[in-house]
């Protein structure tokens, strides 16, 4: 049974969560217009357009059914609830209990779902392009992501967070071999399930590269504010994973204001290391064929299978 302050606590670190994904993204854009020799707009941009789009009017097709319309509020709904059952500052998540890391995945995938409907229900050329494309992609991507699932699931005795990120913060400082290789799975995961280069390319509407931009191109005004904080939301629960899960140093153990403090500092750390990172890697690479993209989820299911074979040697 969860008391009030449980709640209240897992309550505030998905907010923290929303509140600092527009950030993540602008972090991004700054890092990459840095390393390519440009100016770039400021960090806080992101939140300048998600509060510009929220009061302008939207522009909806005239061939666009309920679930074009409903969809960026399942979108939303969906990547907001699997925020709560993520630990962020705290190694037990207050809803740890009741979802688990296969539930967080199904949510991402009812999300997906919804959005590629949306791309074809305008009957949208570029909407059933991306659709698509996203649907080879995640095709692609779900063997990897169970295959990674089930090394770190075994490694840690179980599939709920709170117990995967709390047994990793009590482990020995080296990580077990096999999570290293689990760690490489989950980073190509992660670039495809955001849609980073080589998958695709945010910084572009053309049709060579679009994948999440084209299904969410007939949107506008605050259905499109859903949209992109949605894909904000998702690319830091991303992060949050892969940071706790395999960089499980400095997560709180207790509910105490010293402990969340410290936790709170070293989550924002972490996360913004990796985002810094990502960004100078998209810097370094082209945009994949899209034919191509078979051969790096291949490398992230061999990494996988690696791993597992460390556990059993």
């Amino acid at each position: 049974m969860l008391s009030i302050s449980d709640i209240a606590l897992g309550t505030v670190q998905v907010l923290v969560l929303m509140a600092l994904s527009p950030l993540l993204t602008g972090i991004m854009r700054k890092t990459k217009a840095r390393t390519q020799k440009r100016v770039g707009a400021g960090i806080l941009q992101p939140y300048y357009d998600i509060e510009k789009l929220l009061r302008k009017d939207e522009v909806v097709s005239d061939q666009a059914s309920w679930i074009f319309r409903v969809s960026p509020w399942v979108n939303f709904v969906a990547i907001v609830t699997a925020a709560f059952f993520i630990p962020v500052f705290l190694a037990n998540s207050p809803f740890g209990l009741i979802g688990d890391l296969l539930l967080v995945v199904g949510l991402f995938s009812l999300a997906r779902f919804f959005t590629m409907l949306a791309g074809l229900d305008v009957s949208s050329t570029f909407g059933g392009l991306g659709s698509s494309r996203e649907m080879m992609i995640s095709a692609l991507l779900e063997p990897a992501v169970f295959l990674a699932i089930f090394v770190v699931a075994i490694t840690y005795g179980g599939t709920s967070l709170s117990t995967i990120v709390e047994s990793a913060s009590n482990s020995a400082v080296l990580p077990h071999p096999q999570l290293i290789f689990a760690a490489i799975a989950m980073f190509v995961v992660m670039l495809g399930e955001t849609g980073r280069l080589p998958f695709g390319n945010h910084e572009t509407h053309l049709e060579l590269t679009m994948v999440h931009e084209a299904m969410a191109l007939e949107y506008s005004g605050k259905s499109l504010a859903l949209m992109e904080w949605s894909q904000s939301i998702k690319q830091i629960l991303l992060f949050a994973l892969i940071a706790n899960i395999f960089v499980p140093w400095g997560m709180a153990s207790s509910a105490s204001p010293y402990s969340i403090g410290i936790g709170m500092a070293t989550f924002v750390i972490k996360v913004a290391a990796l985002a810094v990172g990502v960004a100078f890697l998209e810097s370094s690479v082209a945009k994949w064929r899209l034919f191509r993209l078979p051969d790096l989820v291949a490398i992230a299911i061999a990494s996988s299978m690696i791993g597992l074979a460390f556990y059993y040697l």
